[in-house]
């Protein structure tokens, strides 16, 4: 059974986390996050180190208690040093362009699709091939990679499509006309 709830969590310097009710706010060098947590959760702040506590041990409470704990570790995680995800376009004419607030994928459709760019997300196309997505956001990042995948899922039979980075597809064999 995992107990990562009851990890500490250790301030890195420059990093601020302050609680007002049930929302927790982390204020750090790259800009500042805040979240609602649990009424259930305890969250105890002193000598820059953060500690979660629960009074009960049903299940419920349990996974609350983990999942608060990492969610608060990612925020920090976020003001410091930020996330990045790579996507990667693969196929014949397959490219991406980023104009003005726009991410435009052409992948295969009629027409290309236009992708309105969020304000916390950071987009850069250093090639035709290569989308960088960043952002200080772990959640918000990870759901418009998601979102920016699946205009083109990689498919199983020539591997179409887009991907993450190091994501690997596993092929299957088609039809061998025997």
């Amino acid at each position: 059974m995992s107990r990562i709830g009851y990890k500490e969590i250790d301030l890195p310097k420059g990093v601020e986390v302050s609680q007002d009710g049930n929302v927790v706010t982390v204020k750090g060098p790259k800009g500042t996050l805040s979240r609602e947590i649990s009424p259930l959760i305890k969250m105890t702040i002193a000598d820059n180190v953060v500690k979660f506590d629960r009074d009960e041990d049903t299940n419920k409470l349990k996974m609350i208690h983990g999942t608060t704990r990492a969610n608060i570790n990612n925020m920090v995680e976020g003001v410091v040093n930020g996330y990045k995800k790579v996507l990667k376009l693969v196929g014949v004419g397959y490219r991406a362009q980023f104009k003005g607030q726009k991410l435009i994928l052409t992948v295969g459709y009629s027409n290309p699709v236009e992708i309105d760019k969020p304000d916390d997300i950071d987009i850069k196309v250093p090639d035709n091939t290569t989308i960088e997505l960043s952002s200080i956001n772990k959640e918000h990042l990870g759901d418009f990679a998601a979102q920016v995948r699946s205009v083109r899922s990689p498919e199983p039979y020539k591997g179409k499509g887009i991907r993450y980075e190091n994501e690997h597809i596993i092929r299957k064999e088609g039809k061998t006309g025997k």
